[in-house]
């Protein structure tokens, strides 16, 4: 399956990703930036600092730890187009790298993200993925197309979130095994998915205020000290310049390496990166997409897209630079990384500790780092399983949210038994091919919504913001507005019960 759809169906998935970047950028700039999740009193639920630990913490926090030094190591050795010299080498690798993490993957989260915060917080459906289909289906998302929606979305998501715990636990006992001997072996991996799925058990067992957030915020802090240990440990001036010219190889090229599908080369990199990749993302977004919603009430459109498209983004090529770069700096100016990277990529980043100073008590660190994004990953996924499997309601019975949390690191174990990387990279890319046509009927939908409660807005000249419409207008102000048509102020009423 894994060889079938990413030879047939690569295509697919450009396209797809590419489509929901651009329809996201349109609704940002758009007039629908104005409206606010939850109504026009809603108040953000979380401080803002609180919230970007939470976006950053549930959407990539394993895969940044796990691929930030191996994927550029890759990428310069095998390269995906020929380079003349190492110099161009290096900067493909840096841009092909930031694409996977980029815009692109935190586009399809925010556009479920949105999709479900509005039509839950503003339309009063529940929260759940059937809902977003609303406009499109009407009450037959309550019935079979809604169960349907509704299945793919968990199939997707157990299995996303369970390719990322199978990762987390190979990394984990790589570090173990760097620092203390620790076998590297299915049997030490099953024992490290079973203690670790136990502490995220207790953790959605607490709830999303008082587990899942504490855990986001220490997660920001570890992975933050770790990454300045790096930055100011490593080649600091290397990784300064680095940063600049990767924005710059990545903005210059995005229009070719994003739409690029090897259709003039005879090479198949693309099926074992790029199409994995957005698969992984698509398979994630229905888990993130519904945790970005659940914490984010209170936000305007603008204010929340720019928050989770712009943001983390930025991180994440922070990150990438601090990490790709120290180990890109390893291999030009030494030689001998790469090799020891590409044999052991759950390794790779316990390797570039070793080249620092401190490297012990950073490995340490690194291992703390993993095994919180692990936790976090999977409480976060076991919450959103539960709230779509429990009809939407944003507080489900702590026995299903048990058994999720559970599930999850069953899924991840029996992975990794079947066939290690190999069977966590074709169940992501299987479950993901489904749900990207199923996003691509999200758009529709979402546009659809949006039109039909602007539809049933007024426009307060005074604010400059779309407010619900009212019974009764209380000022000249707060008229009626016809987006595409004319504007027209009514006579006010002697009565309310005249206007209604």
């Amino acid at each position: 399956m894994l060889n079938g759809i990413s030879s047939n169906a690569g295509w697919f998935f450009t396209l797809t990703m590419n489509i929901i970047l651009a329809f996201i950028l349109y609704i940002m700039f758009s007039r629908y930036g104005d409206i606010r999740l939850g109504g026009e009193d809603a108040e953000p639920d979380f401080k803002t600092l609180s919230w970007f630990a939470m976006l950053f913490s549930a959407g990539m926090g394993i895969g940044l730890l796990f691929y930030g030094v191996a994927e550029p190591m890759f990428h310069f050795t095998s390269q995906p187009l020929p380079a003349a010299e190492q110099a161009d080498a290096a900067r493909q690798a840096m841009a092909y790298t930031f694409m996977h993490w980029g815009l692109h993957p935190w586009a399809v989260y925010a556009l479920v993200a949105l999709a479900l915060a509005f039509f839950s917080f503003n339309k009063g459906q529940p929260l759940s993925i059937r809902s977003i289909f609303y406009p499109v289906l009407g009450e037959r998302i309550h019935g079979a197309w809604g169960n349907v929606i509704d299945i793919l979305a968990t199939v997707a998501t157990l299995f996303g979130v369970a390719t990322s715990l199978g990762f987390g636990v190979k990394q984990i006992n790589a570090g173990l095994s760097h620092l203390f001997g620790l076998e590297q072996n299915t049997t030490v991996q099953m024992l490290l998915i079973a203690g670790i799925t136990t502490i995220a058990t207790i953790s959605v067992v607490k709830g999303l205020d008082a587990g899942i957030r504490k855990l986001s915020e220490l997660n920001i802090w570890l992975a933050v000290t770790l990454m300045v240990f790096v930055f100011i440990a490593g080649p600091t001036l290397f990784i300064l310049n680095g940063f600049l010219e990767n924005l710059g190889a990545y903005f210059q090229s995005f229009a070719q390496i994003s739409t690029w599908n090897e259709t003039y080369e005879n090479t198949s990199w693309q099926n074992g990166w790029t199409v994995f990749y957005w698969a992984w993302w698509v398979a994630w977004s229905p888990f993130v997409g519904m945790f970005i919603a659940r914490v984010s009430r209170g936000r305007t459109i603008r204010e929340f897209l720019m928050g989770v498209l712009a943001v983390p983004t930025l991180v994440t090529f922070i990150w990438l630079t601090v990490f790709g770069n120290s180990a890109l700096y390893l291999e030009l100016f030494g030689g001998g990384f790469a090799e020891g990277v590409t044999k052991n990529v759950p390794l790779s980043l316990f390797l570039l500790l070793e080249k620092l100073p401190l490297s012990s008590v950073a490995s340490i660190l690194g291992v703390f780092v993993i095994i919180s994004f692990f936790v976090t990953s999977s409480d976060s996924g076991s919450m959103v399983i539960d709230i779509i499997t429990a009809g939407g309601n944003p507080d489900p019975p702590i026995p299903q949210r048990l058994f999720w949390a559970i599930l999850e690191g069953v899924v991840a174990a029996v992975l990794l038994v079947s066939g290690g990387l190999a069977a966590l990279q074709s169940a992501v890319v299987a479950t993901g091919l489904p749900f990207a046509a199923v996003l691509l009927l999200l758009c529709y939908s979402l546009k659809k919504g949006l039109n039909e409660y602007t539809g049933a807005q007024t426009f307060s000249v005074r604010t400059g913001r779309l407010k619900p419409r009212k019974f009764q207008i209380e000022s000249a102000e707060e008229a009626p507005l016809v987006f595409f048509g004319k504007k027209k102020r009514p006579a006010s009423p002697k009565k309310e019960s005249d206007h209604a």
